[in-house]
């Protein structure tokens, strides 16, 4: 049955997305079965995975109003080696057409579970806002990664998220709770990124992934190529902390 992680972060500019693709092509590697669903109207998770998501019959719009199954929303992305259940502007208005419905929080749930069995990884990748898309991705997950830069800003964002959590937790999914930190664009040159990094360690302690990813300029240059880093340049010092990182995740849901 397919654990269901969140990739999310309040704070925009972050990474979550490269973190998404990138994990869900590491964890294909390492002979993981994933589902990638894009929860944001951006889409660039879609297109970061090899899907023109202008072209797409069915999305994660229709999942969520019930008028597509999940099975017949999902496509392959062959030179990734995961599913895909895209987006595109259309989900902008899913926000204000979900509010009046039933179970309006817990549809991307129910839409997982008829598709659970085939999977061992559902990677979901929200907005940074906190609104009725990453209520539902919150309340399907059954953990949080959240990917964060050792900025001081970015431990502000951060609580604001742990404290989110909590409320969902509370409220809405007893399950969720967060997995880890990942450090993302992390530059070991500059002694703050050092010092902030030594404090979410800290603070957090095994909370904190191992693996730190790198600041990767063929990280950053593989979205315009519509692939994950870890497929574009497999050799690529970023590509190769996410297929790391990948074998870290798997380790720890063993231990869970």
């Amino acid at each position: 049955m397919a654990k269901i992680f969140c990739i999310a972060n309040q704070k925009g500019g972050v990474g979550k997305t490269t973190t998404t693709v990138n994990l869900a092509a590491g964890l294909a590697k390492v002979g993981q079965r994933v589902l990638l669903v894009d929860l944001d109207p951006q889409g660039n998770a879609t297109m970061g995975s090899g899907v023109d998501k202008r072209e797409l019959e069915n999305t994660v719009y229709d999942v969520l109003l019930e008028s597509a199954t999940l099975a017949e929303a999902r496509v392959r992305s062959e030179r990734c080696g995961y599913d895909v259940v895209g987006a595109n502007r259309e989900l902008a208005g899913a926000e204000v057409e979900l509010v009046g419905l039933e179970r309006r929080e817990k549809r991307l749930k129910q839409a997982l579970a008829t598709v659970a069995a085939d999977y061992d990884f559902v990677l979901i990748d929200c907005p940074p806002s906190l609104s009725l898309l990453t209520l539902n991705g919150l309340c399907a997950a059954h953990g949080v990664v959240v990917p964060m830069q050792c900025e001081y800003f970015a431990l502000e964002g951060l609580s604001d998220l742990v404290n989110t959590i909590k409320q969902v937790h509370a409220n809405l999914n007893p399950d969720l709770k967060i997995i880890g930190l990942l450090r993302v664009m992390f530059d070991a040159r500059i002694t703050l990124q050092q010092q902030v990094s030594e404090q979410l360690k800290a603070h957090f302690g095994e909370k904190v992934f191992d693996t730190v990813i790198p600041r990767n300029v063929r990280l950053a240059e593989a979205p315009s190529y519509g692939l994950p880093g870890v497929v574009f340049d497999p050799a690529a010092r970023g590509s190769q902390a996410f297929v790391e990182f990948a074998n870290e995740m798997v380790g720890r849901i063993k231990r869970m």
